[in-house]
């Protein structure tokens, strides 16, 4: 058996516990309903950075609407294989979907032919599960941007976006767009460059089970 030398909290609860309670008394979530802040909470801590409470643009009923949904089997349709690894299928109130399709044989042709990345590309493979579904995009800004444009066309309409791609290019402006005009679909959505996958999946994980001091 080795011993160890160093100091350090090595349970898991007081972990969680520790760690949910310094984003509260750290992060100024005044504006944030409760179920919101179940979700910025979760954000936070995903990144590990406080400021970001201030950069999140929400819809007033995104939260329910995306529990709602969840609870009610809906899918979970994620830009990427990053994405859908994150979240804790445990916690999925109803055996839920989770659905990528990036890898799908079919994208590379398509996005040839569209003109756009195979991100983009593999967002018209959702049309069969969109509608009523729970969209994580953390990774690609043109799943974002063609996701919008496809609604604007007629693609069905899911019940909450997530959009949190990260990057230099694209990243800030879809969400920008996004916000700017949600096409009437309810959305949670980081401001700016920054966000990820691990962002992405932690908003799931909130709307799916709330906090983990509470799901423990």
């Amino acid at each position: 058996m080795i011993r160890s030398l160093i100091t350090y909290e090595r349970d898991p609860k007081s972990i969680y516990a520790a760690s949910f309670a310094t984003v509260r008394n750290e992060a100024n979530l005044a504006r944030f309903s409760p179920e919101m802040q179940a979700v910025v909470i979760r954000l936070i801590h995903a990144c590990g950075m406080i400021e970001v409470a201030d950069r999140i643009a929400y819809s007033p009923n995104a939260a329910n609407a995306g529990s709602f949904a969840l609870a009610n089997g809906a899918p979970i349709l994620c830009d990427c294989e990053m994405v859908g690894a994150g979240i804790i299928r445990r916690y999925l109130p109803a055996n839920n979907e989770v659905i990528v399709t990036l890898n799908n044989p079919a994208v590379s042709e398509l996005a040839t032919t569209i003109g756009n990345t195979r991100s983009a590309a593999a967002i018209e493979l959702w049309e069969p599960h969109i509608e009523g579904s729970v969209v994580a995009i953390g990774n690609a800004p043109t799943a974002l941007f063609h996701l919008l444009e496809l609604i604007d066309q007629g693609f069905p309409k899911p019940a909450c976006i997530l959009g949190f791609p990260v990057g230099f290019i694209g990243a800030a402006e879809s969400k920008a767009t996004l916000v700017a005009s949600p096409r009437d679909c309810e959305f949670i959505a980081l401001r700016g460059r920054r966000g990820g996958s691990a962002i992405a999946s932690a908003a799931v994980n909130a709307l799916s089970a709330g906090l983990p001091e509470i799901s423990l």
